[in-house]
């Protein structure tokens, strides 16, 4: 059933003052590798460096972060055509990541799956998927072999808003809670399902999805790394706990367009894309939380993001200097 919405809207203090320094800095370095990496996506492209197209998840790194921040290494996440956070922030490393975007043999997928197709077992990452909601049944498939296999891991199934028009999303919720599998179902509302607002695609709420199944579910603010991280904990110890699975819907905004090539973006107002962007911006709220309760100095953000720019742009150049796959390789790895 759904949580109380005092427990929705605000933080458990008394467990967020447990959390080390150290956690809090490594989540906002994570969402900062997330924040430039995408940037310099956006520069490879715009340079005509970069084969086709990608999804920018800036705006959104809170909900990567945050989630996978609770999971183990050996737990399972799918992902989206906007998954390059969610690979990160589940461990994928910058240099692969770039050689995969620009259809490099050390790409995750040898360069042939591109941006949203990629996939790291070594990390659970079981991938990106470009079909709108098609993840949806190869996380819940995952819960199930956990569950066969009598194992503690979690699945967690990254989506848009848009997926929730998707039948597939509806199969595999209701098999989840009859069967009682341990995944959880995060969906990333960033308001807009491609150039349509969500309010013109989606009827009624978001978690009557949820409830009509019977399923636990939660909507917080998905810009606030702190309260995603607390609030996975929870669902992520029931999963393990042989409690079911659940539904958490984030509420947030991409500040970027649809994907790199959507610039004009006349389906949406400046004025609303600037008030999400000076008053919702992830990387801020931390690191003002962070400074404003005197746990460290301004001038420290600086510092990371010198290092984290470092790390970005040295993975790059190895990703621009790698070799192209052998043209022997076009029939390997293809299953279908």
């Amino acid at each position: 059933m759904p949580q109380d919405e005092t427990e929705i809207s605000q933080l458990d203090l008394a467990k967020l003052e447990k959390t080390t320094l150290d956690h809090w800095l490594n989540a906002y370095r994570q969402m900062l590798k997330i924040r430039l990496f995408e940037e310099k996506t956006n520069e490879l492209y715009t340079s005509a460096k970069m084969p086709g197209l990608a999804h920018l998840y800036i705006g959104e790194e809170a909900i990567a972060v945050g989630v996978c921040e609770a999971l183990r290494q050996d737990d399972y996440i799918t992902s989206t055509h906007r998954g390059h956070g969610h690979c990160l922030a589940k461990g994928a490393k910058l240099d692969k990541m770039f050689s995969e975007l620009l259809g490099k043999v050390d790409g995750y997928c040898r360069g042939k799956g591109g941006s949203m197709h990629i996939a790291d077992q070594d990390t659970g990452n079981l991938g990106a998927n470009g079909i709108v909601g098609g993840s949806a049944g190869i996380a819940t498939g995952a819960a199930l072999s956990i569950k066969m296999r009598a194992s503690d891991q979690v699945a967690v199934c990254f989506f848009g808003d848009g997926a929730l028009g998707q039948g597939l999303f509806y199969e595999s919720m209701n098999m989840a809670q009859l069967w009682n599998l341990p995944v959880i179902y995060v969906c990333e509302n960033n308001l807009y399902g491609e150039y349509t607002p969500t309010s013109k695609s989606t009827s009624g709420t978001q978690l009557a999805r949820a409830e009509a199944f019977g399923m636990d579910n939660v909507e917080i603010d998905g810009q606030d790394v702190r309260l995603v991280y607390q609030t996975v904990q929870r669902l992520v110890e029931r999963a393990r706990a042989g409690e079911g699975p659940a539904f958490l819907l984030c509420r947030t905004y991409r500040f970027r367009g649809h994907h790199v090539g959507d610039i004009d973006r006349p389906y949406r107002s400046r004025e609303e894309e600037e008030k999400w962007q000076t008053e919702n911006d992830p990387l801020k709220i931390l690191s003002d939380w962070l400074v404003s309760d005197k746990m460290v100095e301004l001038d420290l953000f600086s510092q990371i993001e010198d290092e984290v720019r470092a790390e970005v742009e040295a993975a790059v150049t190895f990703a621009l200097n790698a070799s192209f796959p052998d043209e022997m390789e076009v029939d390997a790895h293809v299953y279908a």
